[in-house]
């Protein structure tokens, strides 16, 4: 049980470290990616995929607990590459729209500026997923 725990968030942490190093140049490092939701890879993507490769190792890829994994797998990563980058998508055009009206002090206290980068790209999910999958391979041949 641990494995499969330890498994999923190393996978996950790994992903948003990984943001860090992608996100930063040479001279200074860009602590705020950190705690993004967007960007090469998906956290989201790795820390599913990561739990469902380790269950089906471990568990058997016939368990109930393995179709459990892959369904939830399908939704977040459904979620990460649709919903959320249409998400972004809206905030991206309110902030324009928001902008294109007068510079006003009102405008900018009720209208704060919303969020653009919240969902991935096919390749962001393509890298996480990947990235998830060889971290719960690793993590079953390891252990």
């Amino acid at each position: 049980m641990y494995q499969i725990l330890i498994t999923s968030l190393a996978a996950g942490i790994i992903a948003q470290l990984s943001k860090l190093l992608i996100k930063s140049n040479k001279i200074k490092l860009n602590w705020r990616s950190l705690s993004s939701y967007a960007g090469m890879p998906s956290s989201h993507a790795a820390f599913v995929v990561s739990l469902t490769t380790i269950v089906g190792l471990t568990q058997n890829f016939y368990s109930p607990l393995f179709a459990i994994c892959f369904i939830f797998s399908i939704l977040v990563i459904r979620d990460a590459l649709g919903v959320r980058r249409y998400l972004g998508q809206h905030g991206e055009i309110i902030n324009t729209l928001v902008k294109d009206l007068k510079e006003d002090k009102m405008l900018d206290d009720a209208y704060p500026k919303l969020l653009e980068k919240i969902g991935h790209t096919p390749a962001q999910i393509i890298a996480g997923s990947a990235l998830g999958f060889f971290i719960g391979l690793a993590s079953y041949l390891i252990f």
